[in-house]
């Protein structure tokens, strides 16, 4: 089978500055590709060129057995690009999002693929609530459900996550995870090492615009000595523990054990 994205040797400048300077990569289909790189690092460019947004200086790219210089038309309609923001109507609802989007590709029911995408993202109690009312997390679950429509066998997702609390990052990871359990091929851009760690069958990672190393992340591991087997006190991470005080139960049993410990919960997390 082969890769749903190649890239070989793509190179690009802007004037005198060479962001990409050679990039080499394929991503298996059905598979989560996490791109890791710092701020500048050339990710955001990458995804452009394979979206066709852009054009590279030089090299090969092809997604979905298409080129996307000389079949850019063929490539569009393989791909849904989700950007660094939400890109969805903060005057609509969340449902008239979703169904506005499958009238503009003149898909046919459009209320019947809204109401799907809703459910598979949890967002049905939600449907008639304007966007401007949802979390981060809501609207970035809206924002992919909304590159969904249509069933592109490829996503493109450019640093989701940025900005979004713990618990909305979380229902952004479930929905990726859901994504490739049902075929899609996803290329995800990050500069999260966790999110890398959580979602990625295989990981880049792009420095100073080449890739320097790609593989598993038990491939990656072993570039470094191995670990050492030491015994210590494990303590919860303030994320661990404000996701237990505020997911459904997690409250309770935080006040059970805080009252074991002789806390008042509801003080301390007041302060």
């Amino acid at each position: 089978m082969t890769a749903a994205v190649r890239v070989q040797g793509v190179e690009k400048a802007y004037k005198d500055l060479q962001v990409l300077k050679g990039v080499d990569l394929e991503v298996e289909r059905g598979s989560i590709f996490a791109l890791l790189g710092s701020n500048g690092a050339g990710k955001t460019t990458l995804v452009k060129i394979l979206s066709t947004l852009l054009k590279a200086d030089a090299g090969v790219a092809t997604v979905n057995d298409f080129d996307v210089a000389t079949q850019s038309g063929d490539v569009r309609e393989s791909i849904s690009l989700t950007g660094q923001f939400a890109a969805v109507d903060e005057v609509l609802s969340g449902r008239e999002n979703l169904v506005l989007v499958a009238k503009l590709r003149h898909l046919k029911n459009p209320g019947a693929i809204a109401d799907a995408l809703l459910e598979r993202f949890a967002l049905t109690d939600a449907a008639s609530r304007k966007v401007a009312t949802y979390s981060g997390g809501m609207r970035r679950r809206l924002d992919i459900a909304m590159s969904l429509i249509g069933d592109p066998p490829v996503i493109f997702l450019d640093e989701p996550t940025t900005g979004l609390d713990p618990q909305a990052r979380i229902e952004v990871w479930d929905a990726v995870r859901e994504l490739a359990a049902n075929g899609t091929t996803v290329l995800l851009t990050t500069q999260y090492l966790d999110e890398a760690e959580q979602l990625a069958d295989r990981i880049a990672i792009l420095h100073e615009g080449r890739i320097i190393v790609d593989g598993t992340l038990g491939d990656l591991k072993k570039l470094l000595p191995p670990a050492k087997v030491e015994y210590i006190e494990k303590q919860p991470t303030l994320e661990e523990v404000f996701l237990a005080i505020v997911t459904k139960g997690g409250a309770d049993n935080a006040a059970a054990k805080g009252a074991a410990a002789g806390v008042d919960t509801e003080k301390e997390v007041a302060k």
